[in-house]
């Protein structure tokens, strides 16, 4: 008899253990199906575009053109490898009506990428730049504010030393000085992101509305900006990137911190 009971007690036990994880895995994915709308391209959580070491070495390795997309199934799934069954995932987050623009989204970010913005000097090797996560970082100049972008930080501090190219295709859609940028150029890029490159010194040959190349020489790394136009020297020689685009003409700032990791593996070389 007790025998029985202990038989009839592990089997409930193990008839309740199923039940859970069953449920459990419904919970995640509705979990998951929510996690996509219309407004999750805009969220604080997506514009961080963080991700796993492990995931941004997949990232690296895939076709420039695909990445928009793989990235978006990893967001939404929060997969290590959505690769490994894409297919099949893509077919999923497809039904959902919200999957196009969010999908467009991810495609302005990631698949226009070419090249790092500053080139490396075979002659001098030594003229390297090195940059951190900032993004959001606190600023006060004209207040207190979050840092929407990132700082490449020259490792030699001599204005009007190192090209900028732009890292995509495009159009120049801004030219000229801002408080807070100095002189900065602006180039939307072919799938609609706008790319923000401020405190330069110089421009290169590049006027509002011409288009531009991938690797095209757009200015020079500066230190202006934080005050009136001409203002110099108020900071370190670096290049602030900003990444924006503008859902339900929004502008919204994205954190260029991995992309620029990406970009990375994609320096060019300059004589400087």
């Amino acid at each position: 008899m007790k025998k029985r009971l202990e038989r009839r007690s592990l089997l409930l036990l193990f008839l309740l253990l199923i039940f859970c994880v069953a449920a459990s895995i419904q919970i995640n994915e509705k979990a998951k199906k929510n996690r996509l709308n219309l407004k999750t391209g805009s969220t604080e959580e997506f514009r961080k575009l963080g991700m796993e070491e492990a995931f941004f070495q997949v990232l690296a390795k895939t076709d420039h053109e695909k990445r928009g997309r793989l990235y978006a199934i990893y967001f939404l799934e929060n997969s290590l490898f959505p690769q490994d069954n894409e297919k099949e995932l893509f077919e999923k987050w497809s039904e959902k009506e919200e999957w196009k623009s969010f999908e467009k989204i991810c495609t302005a970010l990631w698949n226009d990428i070419r090249y790092f913005p500053v080139p490396e000097s075979p002659k001098h090797p030594q003229y390297q730049v090195s940059f951190v996560d900032s993004w959001m970082g606190e600023r006060t100049y004209g207040g207190k504010r979050g840092h929407e972008g990132c700082d490449l930080m020259a490792s030699k501090d001599i204005p009007g030393l190192y090209p900028v190219v732009s890292m995509t295709d495009g159009v120049v859609s801004a030219r000229g000085w801002l408080e807070k940028g100095g002189y900065r150029i602006g180039i939307t890029a072919p799938s609609g992101a706008y790319f923000y490159y401020a405190h330069l010194d110089s421009y290169g040959s590049y006027q509002e509305g011409d288009e531009v190349k991938a690797g095209d020489i757009i200015g020079f790394m500066g230190n202006t900006g934080y005050g009136p136009e001409g203002t110099k020297g108020m900071f370190a020689t670096h290049l602030h990137l900003g990444i924006y685009l503008y859902p339900d003409g929004k502008e919204t700032s994205y954190n260029p911190y991995w992309i620029l990791r990406l970009a990375r593996e994609k320096k060019l070389s300059c004589s400087f």
